[in-house]
């Protein structure tokens, strides 16, 4: 793996007891990969199975414990926390996709923020067993702002369901360490991109996947939307740096915003997605349909590099180039 981490990173995690949670998804996958490479007792909590996640192709599956269970249910995530001694929790489980979120606003609700305050009250009971939790969050959480780009003491203002369930998800982690001094941090990022992303939906895999096929692209939007993009290997190096914080008392319920502050049109990252293909030419169906999206938002890391040290380390033509030799790869193989 490539993934650069701070230094001494694998000395801090190798001895450490953790659990993922979304063990299975895109970045899950890589962060299951790279704690159990690193020496660290790693438990994935798992929902539901995908043979193509990274975590079932790459065999990491068959290196860490694993948990079958729903963050719906708090016993099933107790059970997990208890039964291994964890001390360390990256919670990622979420229903991470806008349109699922329009379509069935409750199972979102259920998953997102139930699911979190199910794992902090667990935490909170089983304290002092957990000393840090890092809970994966997003832009989206902010809602829609009047002022770009997002900074951490903006409010949690989101409109739509899945803004409402990331919005919600921060606060009560913020209530919890307030309140009870769960040890919890937010990362918060935009776009994340990379080999393990199943979305099609998405503009990065699913634009891979129609230039192999030999298909147009589409794009939902009219193209003008402004997002940022980061790396996979970016936002893992950027969770394990504020897990190394996470512990302090000082940094209870804070959040920290993990962008490489490089934001680009819709067309633009399609026109650098086409390039890392090799199909520089081909132009997009442009539906211009996209619903309950806000349309320009992007994110202010200094408080991550001032106070973390952290920094974007993959450029962007580097990152594309990497994601399609993944999905060509998968692709390829599935014929």
């Amino acid at each position: 793996m490539e993934i650069v981490a701070q230094q001494d990173s694998v000395a801090y995690w190798g001895d450490k007891r953790v659990l993922v949670t979304g063990a299975s998804g895109m970045v899950g996958s890589w962060l299951t990969r790279w704690l159990a490479e690193s020496g660290a007792y790693t438990v994935a909590f798992i929902a539901d199975s995908d043979p193509q996640s990274e975590l079932m192709r790459s065999g990491t599956i068959n290196k860490v414990n694993v948990v079958n269970g729903r963050l719906e249910n708090y016993d099933d995530i107790e059970r997990a926390i208890n039964n291994h001694e964890v001390d360390s929790i990256f919670h990622l489980g979420a229903q991470p996709i806008v349109g699922a979120a329009d379509r069935s606003p409750r199972h979102t609700f259920e998953s997102n923020i139930q699911g979190t305050w199910n794992l902090l009250d667990a935490c909170r009971t089983l304290s002092p067993l957990v000393k840090r939790i890092i809970v994966a969050s997003s832009d989206k959480a902010y809602g829609t702002q009047p002022v770009l780009p997002y900074t951490e003491d903006m409010s949690m203002n989101g409109d739509h369901p899945y803004e409402v369930s990331k919005s919600c998800t921060d606060l009560i982690s913020t209530t919890y360490a307030r309140t009870y001094g769960t040890p919890v941090t937010i990362a918060r990022c935009g776009n994340i991109y990379g080999g393990g992303d199943l979305n099609w939906n998405r503009i990065v895999p699913g634009t891979f996947r129609s230039l192999l096929r030999g298909e147009q692209p589409v794009l939902r939007s009219d193209g003008t939307f402004i997002r940022d993009y980061l790396h996979v290997d970016d936002i893992v190096s950027a969770y394990l740096a504020l897990g190394e914080q996470t512990d302090k008392p000082e940094f209870a319920g804070q959040g920290f915003n993990f962008s490489d502050e490089s934001p680009l049109t819709v067309m633009q990252i399609y026109k650098a997605i086409c390039a890392a293909a090799g199909k520089p030419e081909i132009a997009p169906n442009i539906l211009n349909a996209a619903s309950s999206e806000i349309k320009d938002q992007y994110l202010d890391s200094t408080k991550a590099h001032e106070v973390l040290g952290w920094h974007a380390l993959v450029p962007l033509e580097d990152g594309l180039k990497k994601s399609f030799d993944w999905y060509r790869e998968l692709l390829t193989r599935k014929k």
